[in-house]
């Protein structure tokens, strides 16, 4: 293959900016799919991506383009839009020679748009901004042109505009993209060096790996080595990523596709590893590959106890497409068995709830989301815990240190006012704001996970209607005064509503878990106690006041004192049951938890 004829994209963009729907029209113009005898977003292939309108999984494929007599193999590496995914966006940029910027001309240049542009930068991309859904009433072209051109500092005349709705302008699109974004680099005849962007597991043929290579060739039959874990494989297939896979006899420098090499596991195959020879292999490895580290922790039960076999078999088949996911077993005194799961953030744990519901048909309870903390120990010690059950007696702990991330919030000029107050209450601090137009800026903070995870997006797009956009990274571990909650109801702790917070918002938040609690659990025949306590201190309080049977309505007038003699009997049969009693939780109660208002 003639390597000045490769073309290796991406298109980056925010959340329903039309990613999924450009790359449709791109597959309707190089004739791989028929127009209309599709679905829509073809290349993202899961239920879930479908219905919420987003990439979750980064996507390849292949398109044949001819012009002036030349035919151009054209590799569209796809990306996920979401900032929980952000390392995978990276990989995909690595593996690309250029990116489409897409924006949305009704909605301008969003956080996370800018946060993927500047990784496109890092790997040294030749960018081609495209302005998409100008079709639309509201679209601001000439406003959002504006934003394009002040930020990467283009002329207006090399931003291309298009539909890809209606396919307007995708023809000139395609064009640009042959012009602009240079051919790959390297040599066939080097050592082989090629990097996996993404891998996913096949029931039949294990483990599939797609792959860029940057230098040499490889063939069927080769023994390759994976660098990260010095791993040794047989290629037993190799070939294009078309809308099916096509088998071919090797990959040379420059090329894109996939590799069938008997790897058992997703986790041997990470993304963001290189590939090589066993025989006269590369020694050093293509920078930037990392362990994907979960950012939220929850706990994930099974809703009948009996299926707590099939969330076990369910989680292990969903960690071998997701390399990401960690798991290990967990018990809960309320729920019984379980398992203590690791996620990017909360819209991956969203995702595998739903999918773990859909796919595999279990229905499950997650407790609270927690972080990552570092106790120090008052001999100097360190231990991480996950989950606020593990955490230790507070004499033995000197201090406590959470995570805290790097915060970009994107917003219009009027709502300032409510971001500035929505962050201040979540112990933001802000470091700087640069103004990108008249009209819009953006808004740097640094924050700790911790007010991040429960409802901070939900709050965001509220306070600004939606208008304002979120992208964060971590950034460090930092001391902080935060407090183990605990629940009680009736006396007992119930260890999976147990959580973590600020000290200065423990009140708070344990007066409002309380109250939510007040309202699921159904009323006993004796008086039930929702409590919230820090150790041994109570700091809230709600009360489910006793159903009460009326045992003096068979007294007809008579001697009041044989009427209070059957009050006083009840009383006392009352508190006898609350001795003995147990308080009767209602699933429901659990999901409230996480409903709580965190403000």
């Amino acid at each position: 293959m003639d390597r000045t004829l490769i073309r290796n994209f991406c298109i980056i963009a925010h959340i329903d900016h039309g990613k999924s729907t450009l790359a449709d029209r791109m597959l309707e113009a190089t004739h791989v799919i028929e127009t209309s005898a599709h679905l829509d977003q073809v290349l993202d292939d899961m239920e879930l991506e479908r219905e919420r309108g987003i990439t979750i999984k980064s996507h390849a494929i292949r398109m044949e383009y001819t012009r002036d007599k030349k035919n151009y193999i054209l590799n569209l590496i796809d990306t996920p839009g979401h900032v929980d995914f952000s390392y995978e966006v990276s990989r995909s940029l690595a593996s690309c020679d250029g990116a489409l910027l897409l924006v949305d001309a009704t909605q301008g240049i969003e956080a996370q748009t800018m946060s993927n542009l500047y990784l496109a930068l890092e790997n040294d991309l030749e960018i081609i901004p495209v302005i998409n859904k100008i079709d639309l009433p509201k679209a601001d072209i000439e406003g959002v042109q504006h934003d394009i051109v002040e930020n990467i500092g283009v002329e207006a005349s090399q931003i291309y505009q298009v539909s890809a709705k209606d396919g307007t302008g995708i023809d000139e699109l395609l064009l640009g993209i042959i012009t602009h974004i240079p051919s790959p680099g390297g040599s066939s005849d080097n050592q082989v060096k090629a990097l996996i962007f993404d891998s996913y597991y096949d029931k039949y043929r294990g483990v599939i790996i797609l792959i860029r290579v940057f230098d040499g060739k490889l063939k069927q039959g080769d023994n390759i080595r994976l660098m990260s874990n010095n791993k040794i494989f047989n290629i037993e297939e190799i070939g294009y990523l078309g809308l099916e896979k096509i088998r071919t006899r090797e990959l040379a420098a420059g090329e894109v596709g996939y590799i069938i090499a008997n790897i058992k596991e997703v986790s041997d195959a990470r993304v963001g590893d290189t590939v090589t020879t066993e025989k006269n292999g590369c020694k050093t490895p293509l920078p930037g590959f990392q362990e994907p580290k979960p950012m939220v922790y929850s706990g994930i039960f099974p809703l009948d106890k009996e299926d707590h076999e099939n969330l076990r078999d369910s989680l292990g088949k969903l960690k071998l497409n997701d390399a990401a996911l960690t798991y290990e077993p967990e018990s809960s005194l309320a729920l019984g068995f379980g398992f203590r799961c690791g996620f990017l953030g909360m819209l991956h744990l969203e995702i595998i709830k739903e999918r773990l519901f859909r796919e595999y048909d279990v229905p499950i309870i997650t407790t609270t989301p927690s972080v990552r903390f570092i106790i120090v120990r008052n001999d100097g010690s360190e231990l991480v815990i996950y989950n606020p059950v593990d955490m230790p007696d507070p004499v033995m702990i000197n201090h406590i240190m959470e995570p805290i991330m790097n915060v970009e919030i994107i917003v219009p000029s009027a709502y300032v006012g409510n971001i500035l107050t929505l962050v201040q209450e979540r112990r933001g601090i802000q470091k700087d704001i640069q103004y990108i137009d008249e009209k819009r800026l953006a808004i740097h903070y640094e924050m700790p996970l911790l007010e991040i995870i429960f409802d901070f997006y939900d709050k965001l797009k509220s306070v600004s209607r939606g208008y304002a956009s979120l992208d964060y990274s971590f950034k460090e571990n930092r001391k902080s005064r935060v407090v183990k909650v605990d629940i009680l109801i009736n006396g007992e702790k119930v260890d999976a509503m147990s959580f973590i917070c600020h000290e200065d918002k423990a009140f708070q938040w344990g007066k409002s878990v309380t109250e939510k609690l007040q309202d699921v659990i159904p009323r006993h025949l004796f008086k039930i106690a929702l409590q919230a306590s820090i150790g041994a201190k109570i700091i809230a309080r709600s009360t489910i006041n006793p159903l009460r049977k009326n045992v003096t309505a068979k007294c007809y007038g008579g001697d009041i004192t044989r009427k209070r003699k059957l009050l006083e009997k009840q009383k006392e049969g009352k508190k006898r049951m609350k001795e003995i009693g147990s308080v009767n939780i209602p699933q429901d109660a659990f999901l409230e938890v996480l409903k709580a208002d965190r403000d």
